[in-house]
């Protein structure tokens, strides 16, 4: 965790020494800080760092992936009236434990057009999900697992 701060504190040191503070500036200064902390690592002690910077990138773009195939889903949907939706209630069940675990998976969800979280059961085991169009439950389950479920088991255990 203290890499990511150090990470960030260059990242502000590049913009004050550059003097520009724009979002573009600092995303470099980030990944050049970042590459520099990589070459330091083992002096640092923190190689973690970089995989879960790695794993955050790829459930970003897995996140943009998605968003874009059920934004062109739903947009079937509207644009198709005389189609048969099947709504459904789906008991999705959690392999994440942690609260800020679960939290990243229903908002990821939630932010996916067609699903949207509802409840967590108190066990803390599954998360109820309301599918706009559910024609087949199991395989909603295995793609949220596989797309984002796994992806943030890998950024919260390294």
């Amino acid at each position: 965790m203290t890499v990511i701060i150090i990470n960030m504190l260059l990242a502000m040191a590049w913009a004050l020494v550059t003097g520009s503070f724009t979002v573009i500036n600092l995303i470099f200064g980030f990944v050049i800080s970042g590459l520099l902390l990589t070459l330091i690592r083992e002096q640092i002690g923190s190689v973690h760092h970089f995989r879960r910077v790695r794993a955050v990138a790829v459930l970003a773009f897995t996140f943009v992936w998605e968003l874009i195939k059920s934004s062109v889903s739903v947009a079937i949907i509207v644009l198709s009236p005389w189609r048969k939706l099947r709504p459904a209630i789906i008991a999705f069940p959690l392999d994440v434990q942690r609260d800020s675990e679960i939290t990243l998976l229903a908002n990821l969800i939630t932010l996916t057009p067609g699903t949207l979280s509802m409840d967590v059961s108190p066990d803390r085991k599954t998360l109820f999900i309301h599918a706009i169009d559910a024609t087949d439950t199991d395989e909603i389950i295995a793609d949220i697992k596989s797309s984002f479920e796994r992806k943030i088991e890998r950024i919260f255990q390294q």
